[in-house]
């Protein structure tokens, strides 16, 4: 306790001195803080990029369905889809269930074909939970019952907007031609290209009537939190093991997974460099500090403290920057993100996608701990480097030391 009080007057006596060290651990720590708030910001971009456009949480299909190629694939799609909504709804993991129709079309305007991949969806219940697939012109699909929404890329090939008429050509599971006509009630921009350009969602009772099927090839699932797929996917292994549960990171891995790996292991050397800038500076600062207290050292050896005594009173100085700067740097990172950037930085096209996007600083509590801990930690090493050798040398060339 008495070193403890002694560190704190000494801090409190050279002000200057302790203010530049406090800036230097702050400036660190808030650095740090802030890349973590942008690393963590822009997977969790990526993610509900995949989630809230595209798969859901994950989905389910027939068993082996996803590893085996069928000659009739529509023979292993899910039965009573209706049926199986409802009891999957009655999970307390699950908050949105949305059977789904893939099929193959080709798309007409009258004059120009273009081959596109559609689903068919429950638009009602898919346009609230599916909030990043970006309606630029008209509006989601939701309970028009003859209504289209297609990608950017494809509109722009059909030349086509709100309010025209398009047809769907397909083959149906008997192998007969079919068509129905459609209205256009939106057009999407999801950012990635090969969604933009060839694909659509129309109603699925729609889709079913054209291929003429009862089933579904797919059930995505939207939980009540991202955290809770393995609990879910333990149940359906155990009350439905005739389907298979996949996670939306296995689905979409080279869109989500590929890109999340690749940014990890970027992220991580950046902020290795960050870590060894930061932690270079705390101790180059800590080092010029003790050199000018060479003197006063000299004299509390003169009056008979020893080396480790003096090098605990400056070990705890260390502790009590570390803790104040820490905190400040945390407390500058959270005004720097409420105050200066509160809608987030604007990112060019990622690889993968064709529009901009916004990225959120996400400050975590567990980030905080971490910037706090290296802040701490890193201020405690440096203490110690600098002043193991400056309270060893001898008292008379201490004493006569000039700063």
């Amino acid at each position: 306790m008495i070193l403890f009080i002694l560190a704190f007057r000494n801090l409190i006596r050279h002000f200057r001195r302790t203010l530049t060290l406090l800036l230097t651990v702050a400036m660190g720590t808030g650095a740090l803080f802030l890349f973590k708030g942008f690393n963590t910001g822009i997977m969790n971009q990526y993610k509900d990029n995949t989630i809230h456009a595209k798969t859901g949480h994950g989905q389910l299909n027939t068993e082996n369905y996803m590893n085996e190629v069928y000659e009739r694939p529509w023979k292993h799609w899910i039965t009573e889809p209706d049926k199986l909504k409802s009891e999957l709804k009655t999970l307390p993991e699950v908050s949105h269930v949305f059977p789904r129709i893939d099929f193959y079309s080709v798309v007409t305007n009258g004059s120009l074909n273009v081959a596109a991949k559609g689903t068919g969806v429950d638009g009602t219940d898919e346009a609230d939970f599916f909030w990043t697939i970006n309606i630029v012109k008209g509006v989601t699909l939701r309970d028009q019952p003859d209504g289209i929404i297609l990608g950017v890329g494809m509109a722009r090939a059909l030349k086509v907007n709100p309010g025209d008429s398009l047809t769907l050509v397909v083959q149906t599971v008997a192998g007969r031609a079919n068509a129905v006509d459609v209205t256009v009630v939106g057009i999407f921009h999801t950012g990635m290209k090969e969604i933009d350009d060839s694909t659509f969602r129309i109603q699925r009772k729609v889709a079913a009537e054209l291929i003429d099927t009862d089933r579904v090839e797919s059930v995505s699932i939207g939980l009540k939190s991202d955290d809770l797929w393995p609990q879910f996917a333990a149940k359906i292994k155990t009350n439905y093991p005739q389907l298979d549960a996949t996670p939306f990171e296995v689905l979409d891995k080279i869109y989500y997974q590929n890109a999340v790996d690749w940014l990890g292991q970027q992220f991580a050397v950046i902020q290795l460099i960050i870590v060894f800038i930061v932690t270079l500076g705390i101790t180059n600062s800590f080092a010029f500090s003790v050199v000018e207290r060479t003197a006063e050292i000299g004299n509390l050896r003169a009056n008979g403290e020893s080396a480790w005594e003096i090098t605990g009173l400056l070990m705890w100085e260390g502790v009590l920057i570390g803790l104040v700067g820490s905190v400040m740097g945390v407390l500058s990172a959270y005004l720097i993100n409420i105050i200066v950037i509160p809608n987030g930085i604007l990112m060019p096209p990622a690889p993968g996608l064709t529009r901009q996007f916004h990225v959120k600083i996400e400050l975590q509590w567990m980030s905080c701990l971490i910037a706090c801990a290296f802040g701490l930690g890193a201020t405690l090493v440096a203490t110690f480097v600098a002043c193991y050798k400056r309270v060893r040398i001898p008292v008379g060339d201490a004493l006569r030391h000039r700063s």
